[in-house]
This record gives structure tokens, C-alpha cells and sequence, in this order.
């Protein structure tokens, strides 16, 4: 401690912030490598939907407060003896501070671009063909199922006909969709 009294007192508070916003940010990126949520724990007086694909992250966060901090306070230490000038310093620390923030923001930014949007939508099997896996009984009488390979996934699909009966493993094509979750079907 001896050692932190002898500094001038900017450079000893840029240490005072670096030490612990350092280990902060080594347990959040423990944390988040291993799958541990991380939510600020914070929870608002106010009903506002912030998650969506124009908000990527929320910018007063704890993690942006640390990503701040980290580059503030490093930037001072590293600086501290080749800029002269103590309010330029700040200056160029608060900025490199805000450069973190930005930085933390375009990496966040592309690896949302990697994620894969893998929900089923019934739209997505208009057009495409598909097997038979219950018969389906003719005129739209009753309904069968279908199975249906999408993204690498095989879905059962409610489905009605207007010709006639259609047997199992028979191939048809998805002409239309009927309801939410029935589609129409033709024999090919």
C-alpha cells in the first residue's frame, strides 16, 4: 500500500479504478464464456421493450459502465507519463473510455450477425413438397398429417385435401394454407 501512497493522486485514483473494474470485467468474462446470464439484474419502474433488432445492447448498463471504466482508467495509467498536460489526459482517458463502450458495441453488433433465426414459420412451407405420414381423407373431410423437412428440422403439419383420399408415404406438393396450422395439399 506504501507503494500506492507515493503516487500522485490521478494516477493513483486511475489504479484505484483499474484494479477492481479489471477483476469486475475477468469474472463477467468468466461468466459469460461459461453460459451464466448476463442480465444487470436491474429491474425498471417502467414498461419498456428494449429488445429488439434496432437495440442491440442497452448503452447505461453495468457491463458498458465497466467497459468505460476499463478504458478510462488503463488509458490514464498508460498515458500518464507521456502526456504532461493532467486535463488533457482526463480528456483522452474519457474518450478512450467511450471508445471501449463503442468497440463493445460493434463486436456485440457482429456477433448478433452469426446468430441463426431458426423459428418455424408455416409461410416457409408454401410451394415445397412433403410426405404423408397419416392418409388424408378426401374433400377436405377430415384432416392427415404431413411431415415436412425445414432448416434441417422435420415438422408434422395438420393437412386437407380437396381431391381425393391421399395414402401414406404418398408425395404432395403444399398448395395453400388453409388455418394457422393446416395446410392444403395436392397429390403429385
Amino acid at each position: 500500500m506504501d507503494y500506492f501512497n507515493a503516487l500522485e493522486p490521478l494516477l493513483r485514483a486511475y489504479w484505484y479504478i483499474a484494479i477492481p473494474v479489471s477483476l469486475i470485467f475477468i469474472i463477467q468474462t468468466i461468466l459469460t464464456f461459461i453460459g451464466v446470464d448476463s442480465a444487470d439484474g436491474i429491474d425498471a419502474d417502467f414498461d419498456g421493450n428494449l429488445d429488439h433488432a434496432d437495440a442491440p445492447f442497452q448503452l447505461f448498463s453495468f457491463r458498458n459502465l465497466i467497459n468505460f471504466l476499463l478504458g478510462l482508467s488503463w488509458s490514464g495509467i498508460s498515458f500518464y507519463s507521456l502526456i504532461g498536460s493532467k486535463p488533457l489526459l482526463i480528456i483522452i482517458s474519457v474518450l478512450i473510455g467511450i471508445g471501449f463502450i463503442f468497440l463493445f458495441f460493434l463486436i456485440m453488433k457482429q456477433i448478433q450477425k452469426l446468430a441463426e433465426d431458426n423459428t418455424f414459420k408455416i409461410e416457409s412451407v408454401l410451394k415445397r413438397n412433403a410426405t404423408v405420414y397419416l392418409r388424408i381423407p378426401a374433400n377436405k373431410a377430415g384432416t392427415g398429417k404431413i411431415q415436412i423437412s425445414i432448416n434441417g428440422s422435420f415438422r408434422e403439419i395438420d393437412a386437407i385435401t380437396n381431391g381425393e383420399s391421399i395414402e401414406s408415404s404418398s408425395t404432395v406438393t403444399i398448395v395453400s394454407i388453409e388455418t394457422q396450422n393446416i395446410v392444403l395439399v395436392e397429390k403429385i
